[in-house]
């Protein structure tokens, strides 16, 4: 079993939650693949995500069967938000924020 996080990303956690929806469960070569030619902006940090993990399965186990991963758990929790302003008409201003996303994936052999 092999863990990595994603921390900070600059992206709304509910854009990312349809990508880790997309993966959750399935091999992690598919889920590479998919993620690789998914034309989302949460896509590629998921991607590198995966890969960072599958790394960490290698580095931890040492001989790690790529066939047998697979994508036992990915959450996809709210970051702090960066509030930001912008001016309106008639001298207001409306808060614009900026969310940021906290992604945490685990990895698994399947038996």
């Amino acid at each position: 079993m092999a863990t990595a996080k994603l921390r900070y990303v600059r992206i709304a956690p509910r854009k990312l939650r349809v990508l880790a929806d997309m993966v959750r469960g399935k091999p992690v070569a598919r889920a590479i693949e998919e993620l690789r030619f998914t034309q989302r902006s949460g896509a590629r940090p998921l991607f590198k995500l995966l890969v960072s993990a599958v790394a960490n399965a290698e580095q931890a186990a040492g001989d790690v069967d790529l066939d047998r991963l697979y994508v036992r758990r990915i959450t996809v929790d709210q970051g702090p938000i960066l509030k930001r302003w912008r001016p309106r008409a008639m001298g207001r201003a409306t808060r614009i924020n900026k969310k940021t996303s906290h992604v945490f994936v685990e990895l698994a052999e399947r038996t």
